[in-house]
């Protein structure tokens, strides 16, 4: 533009906001992948972005929950600069079915003491009871001074009023040990009346050569007192646990529920990686999933699912209201995450060819869906620039066809 000839004069305030709106325009775009993003998610925004947290290192694993029928609610974390993945849990709210977002509350603040403790927390999993105006957020915490959040504990929150402010409360755990929590709450109909079913893992070989890598189930009736599933007294070793394949052992972790084809039927799909090395992707790179017929107290032996790419890192998997799988995954390297794509597999049928979701020449990962109609759905998920991963929250819309 050039001012002079245009024969008129802009005021200082005037040429300030359209200096503005020229910086924010050229910021704006590469921010959400600009018209180069190509894929079928649609309505992409940015929920929150790391240069507007103050002290946050990284934003990263978002869950989506929605209070009202515009109102939703994403779940985040803000890492602690020189933490793998330790920090604080915050929530943005959205009026207009996220097209703009509030500003950050706090779930979990690792500033807050708990007498002489310090947490630090991870992985925020969003859950609202059905028919109930309570929405709970269920993390992990471990203290403030370790490195990783791997021997992590189960926290929780509840919020009243969709996210703008939480009462944090304390669990009845029966289990003892470390969990770690990525998966969203199924809930079940047994013969023992409805339970929530939270999928977790432990990777205690990190820090403890005696240690293992498991995945397996916990249960609630309340979401407040939670326990291996079956009967308070029942002593089976294998209770909720997934068994290893029988050839060679496999680090299952971050599974995924979703209803089976039967009554009672509980499918989980998890991420692999090899079980003595836990950041290098199985030979060939596959999702693994097993099926309970019970409700999820016992679990058949971990097989592959050679139509599904994992090369150790989070992918969804859910069912739509009509019995759809929906898979969705990063493509690529181990630790790459650029592209998110999909596959999908209608009742009886087989898995899709795979579909790009979000591919925008930027880094993405750890995608978490919510359907909100049949077939269509809210998706959160972590994002970043060419060379950096999660410096951003993003949401979108997908509709699976």
């Amino acid at each position: 533009m050039n001012l002079a000839s245009s024969g008129r004069r802009l005021s200082a305030t005037a040429l300030l906001v359209c200096l503005c709106d020229v910086a924010w325009s050229a910021l704006a775009v590469p921010a959400i992948g600009g018209p180069e993003a190509a894929g079928d998610a649609t309505d992409v925004t940015l929920v929150r972005t790391v240069d507007r947290q103050p002290g946050a290192a990284r934003l990263w694993q978002p869950y989506i929950a929605q209070w009202g029928p515009r109102d939703l609610v994403v779940a985040f974390g803000a890492g602690i600069p020189g933490k793998t993945d330790m920090g604080d849990i915050l929530s943005c709210v959205s009026t207009d079915e996220g097209k703009t977002w509030g500003e950050p509350v706090a779930i979990f603040d690792h500033r807050h003491r708990h007498g002489a403790l310090q947490f630090a927390y991870a992985n925020p999993v969003l859950y609202r009871p059905p028919g109930q105006d309570v929405l709970w957020c269920f993390a992990m915490r471990c203290p403030v001074s370790w490195t990783h959040s791997e021997d992590a504990q189960l926290a929780a929150a509840y919020s009243g009023d969709g996210g703008r402010s939480w009462v944090p409360v304390e669990l009845t755990m029966h289990y003892s040990g470390p969990v770690i929590i990525v998966g969203g709450i199924l809930r079940v109909q047994t013969d023992r009346g409805p339970r929530y079913l939270l999928p977790v893992h432990r990777n205690t070989l990190r820090n403890d050569p005696r240690g293992s890598r498991d995945q397996f189930v916990l249960e609630s009736t309340s979401l407040l007192e939670w326990r291996l599933p079956g009967a308070p007294k029942e002593k089976a070793a294998a209770a909720g646990f997934i068994p290893q394949p029988a050839e060679e052992p496999v680090f299952l972790h971050e599974g995924q529920l979703a209803p089976g084809d039967k009554e009672g039927e509980v499918r989980m799909v998890m991420r692999t990686a090899r079980y003595d090395r836990e950041q290098v992707a199985l030979d060939p790179p596959r999702a693994y999933s097993s099926l309970s017929r019970d409700g999820g107290r016992t679990w058949s032996a971990a097989a592959p699912e050679p139509d599904l790419h994992n090369t150790a890192s989070k992918a969804f998997f859910g069912r739509t209201t009509d019995g759809t799988d929906v898979y969705v995954y990063n493509d690529g390297k181990a630790r790459e995450r650029l592209a998110l794509r999909y596959k999908v597999r209608p009742p009886g049928g087989s898995w899709s060819p795979e579909r790009t979701f979000f591919d925008a020449g930027v880094h993405n990962s750890y995608p978490t869906l919510l359907e909100y109609a049949p077939s269509r759905f809210y998706v959160v998920w972590d994002s970043g620039t060419e060379k950096t991963h999660r410096t951003g929250i993003r949401f979108g819309k997908l509709t699976v066809r």
